[in-house]
């Protein structure tokens, strides 16, 4: 097996930055409860004063499909990703009056994008921000943020959700085709995007 290979698609998918102060933490959504609980951790360690989370459903979904983790602990009758986000973040000690919620997104283009006209109609301004995603999700949640927010520093703070890590995903099927599927989106998904981003046009309307 060519580790050269493995080593260049797990550097470009597992965006990892150590954590530092920073003006906001963005959530994009999700149904695991690690990625709130660590963005509730970080809050605590006094790492940013804003939480926005983020998410309606995914697309393949028309009403919310339940919590993939620890449904035992949050068991509450969640209509939404940031709903769901919302529970886990006060429970653990994030006051409701830190967390700007966005409650329309359905894919992580969306995420980004419509966190950017909430942090705009809210009037904060943003020079760093944190980004809480899961690990395999970081390249892509980076760089849509990072459109969305052309002028703003991201740090990466990936938690794993589901198993699927930079040291083990080309060992199962099931990361292989995370992992790869991640790269077809990172490319095919988003092409428009990143042209006119590397172009210089203004992505935000």
């Amino acid at each position: 097996m060519n580790d050269r290979i493995i080593d260049d698609i797990s550097n470009y998918i597992f965006v990892r930055d150590v954590p530092r102060a920073a003006d906001v933490l963005f959530l994009p959504g999700g149904m695991h409860p690690q990625q709130p609980e660590y963005a509730a951790e970080l809050y605590r360690r006094g790492y940013a004063k804003w939480i926005i989370p983020s998410g309606a459903m995914g697309t393949r979904w028309e009403s919310w499909p339940g919590v993939a983790d620890k449904a035992d602990i949050y068991t509450g009758n969640y209509r939404s990703e940031c709903e769901f986000f919302i529970d886990v973040l006060t429970r653990h000690g994030v006051p409701r009056t830190a967390i700007l919620p966005e409650d329309q997104a359905r894919h992580t283009r969306d995420n980004a994008f419509l966190s950017r006209k909430l942090v705009d109609e809210n009037g904060i301004k943003i020079k760093t921000a944190l980004i809480v995603c899961k690990e395999f999700h970081a390249r892509r949640c980076l760089m849509l943020y990072q459109m969305a927010f052309p002028d703003v520093e991201f740090v990466v703070c990936p938690i794993n959700c589901s198993g699927i890590t930079k040291e083990n995903w080309y060992k199962s099927e099931r990361g292989i085709n995370r992992v790869l599927g991640e790269i077809e989106r990172c490319g095919n998904q988003f092409v428009g995007d990143v042209k006119d981003y590397l172009l210089g046009n203004a992505l935000v309307k």
